[in-house]
Parts: structure tokens; sequence; C-alpha cells
């Protein structure tokens, strides 16, 4: 066991035998919950390591938001089972349903951020319609063209890509973004010149984009989207 996975701070997915839920900042009572997905591979049936670069880069990026100033939400961190996608099955996205359920359950009227990079971005583009989710921001998405917009209404939502990142494609997610406004949803484009695909260079300006995005879902807005689960149940549980 890791010190970042103490056995204290992790749900585990007993259903899907390996799914890790870390509980970056505890926060009952937050009126807003971030959760952090993490990148991986197209295709790979191989278990997802915490000591994978992919993870780490989240979990320290979860970090740096849950440390924010000022009226700090709850933050979570999902490793996934495996490091694939692998269509069709979409395991990360398997994985990131049962994360908002365990989430929901715990803090029922808090309005979700969904926080992913790569792989982690497309899952969380993808579930942008799910119960109590309000915000998506992607960074360095892989995207295809395939990938509906839809799911996107009454979303805020942000794309920041590097210029120099050789793995995923930024006109792709500038594309997207194009597609999601002409739809009539609220999506914004941010090029994050000198950077590739890994966040190193230009560290500080993804840290300031994803704190800068947990930060705007303030409490009138936070309390502004009720989740669609508790519509028509708001004295109830």
């Amino acid at each position: 066991m890791r010190d970042h996975e103490a056995a204290d701070r992790v749900i585990r997915d007993g259903e899907n035998r390996g799914a890790v839920l870390h509980s970056i900042r505890r926060s009952a009572e937050a009126d807003v919950a971030v959760l952090v997905l993490h990148g991986g591979r197209s295709r790979s049936e191989e278990p997802m390591r915490p000591w994978r670069l992919a993870y780490l880069r989240m979990w320290w990026l979860a970090l740096r938001v849950a440390r924010q100033h000022g009226g700090a939400p709850a933050v979570w961190l999902l490793r996934n089972r495996l490091r694939g996608w692998n269509e069709p099955d979409r395991d990360p996205v398997v994985d990131a349903r049962w994360a908002l359920r365990e989430i929901r359950r715990r803090s029922p009227r808090a309005r979700i951020v969904l926080l992913g990079h790569s792989m982690g971005g497309r899952a969380a583009l993808l579930l942008a319609g799910e119960d109590g989710v309000g915000d998506v921001c992607a960074l360095a998405p892989w995207i295809e063209p395939s990938d509906p917009v839809e799911q996107l209404a009454g979303t805020r939502t942000l794309l920041a890509h590097g210029d120099h990142d050789g793995i995923t494609s930024a006109p792709a997610s500038a594309e997207y973004a194009r597609r999601a406004n002409r739809a009539g949803h609220t999506a914004r484009y941010r090029l994050v010149p000198g950077s590739g695909h890994a966040m190193l260079r230009r560290h500080r300006e993804w840290t300031r984009l994803a704190r800068e995005f947990v930060a705007e879902v303030g409490p009138g807005r936070a309390a502004g989207r009720t989740p669609s689960h508790l519509e028509g149940h708001a004295g109830g549980q």
C-alpha cells in the first residue's frame, strides 16, 4: 500500500474487483465534489497500479486542487481497474460511473466536477450527462470524431490542450468544442503554448487552469443546479 493510498481513505469496488476511489480531501457537507480521472492506453488488460505515472500525475494535481484557498471542495481520485479503454467495454467509463455513485451516496447534494486527463478527459466528457455532474474539465483529452456532444447540455465544459502534444490531438479538442457550441452547449477551448501531453512543461499553467475551473463553481453556482436524482425531492434523502 502506497502512502498516497492510505487504507483509511479509500473505497474499493468489490463488484468490479479493482477500482479504487481515493479521498484526497473529505467534506461530507461540501457543495462541490471533484472527481479526478487519470489517463491510460487505448487497449490494455493490465491492472492499473498506483505507481503508474498516468495515475501519479493526477494524484499530484488532485492535491493542488484540494489545497486551494477558500471554500475548498471534496476531492476524489479514481484509480481504474485496468490501464486500457478497451472498446467496446470502455472500462474507465464503467469505473467512473461506479465512483460517481459512491460520491452521490456520500454527498447527495453536491455539484460534481469531473477533471480528467487524456483517456480520463474522454471519459469525463462522455459522462457529462450523469446525475449531479455540472462541470467537466478535460485536459489533453483523447477525442474521437464520433464522440457525441449532446450529453454536454447544461454542463460548463473546458477543454485544454498543449500545442506540442504528440499523443492526443489539440485540433481534435478544438473541433469538439466547436461542435459543442454549434449544438448550443457551453464549451471553452484553451491552448497551452509550449506544453506536451504529460503537462510537465508549463505545469503551473495546467494547475492554475484546473484550480480556477473548480474555484469558479462557487456556492451560488453550486446551489443553482439540483442534481437530477434529487429533483422533486428537495426535502428528502
